[in-house]
């Protein structure tokens, strides 16, 4: 197997994010969490409850031979409106905020020229909220969180699955 890379991202609920990412071309694994925060091995409750600064989050493992970080975020971008503050769809919360998780200096950078274009594109009338932070411990939701839209087909969903491209 080839050595893979690791990327993090919040864009609303994780069931339709960990969904859209794991249909992506050279994305090896997707997991669903929560990224963010200071509360060590919070459940969904505590995350829900707003107290721990977390956001409902997914790792990313990609083959870079595949598919670029540069690509990653373009997906990202895609799937969610990023100048919504602690919100996506219907759900709405500190844990729906929009962030990026970055796991070097070139994904921070990546990050940061992706966020100023999309910013210059003229796409939104309002500000791009995204957070762009370094990543910090990434904690696994509970196992019904994990490839929730598969076992669970009619589940609420703010991600547009039929659009993977």
């Amino acid at each position: 197997m080839a050595e893979t890379e690791r990327a993090a991202f919040a864009a609303g609920c994780f069931w339709g994010v960990e969904a859209y990412f794991r249909r992506v071309k050279g994305v090896v694994r997707t997991t669903a969490g929560y990224s963010g925060g200071t509360t060590k091995n919070p459940s969904y409750e505590q995350v829900c409850g707003e107290g721990t600064g977390h956001a409902e989050s997914v790792l990313v493992e990609y083959d870079p031979s595949i598919v670029s970080y540069e690509r990653l975020l373009y997906h990202f971008w895609k799937i969610h409106d990023p100048t919504q503050v602690d919100r996506q769809g219907n759900d709405v919360g500190s844990q729906y905020g929009s962030a990026i998780f970055t796991h070097s200096e070139e994904q921070r950078e990546a990050a940061e020229r992706s966020k100023a274009e999309l910013e210059r594109s003229g796409r939104y009338r309002t500000p791009v909220a995204t957070k762009i932070e370094p990543a910090s411990e990434f904690w696994r939701a509970e196992e019904y969180h994990q490839d929730y839209l598969t076992q669970n087909p009619g589940g609420y969903c703010h991600v547009d699955l039929s659009s993977v491209d």
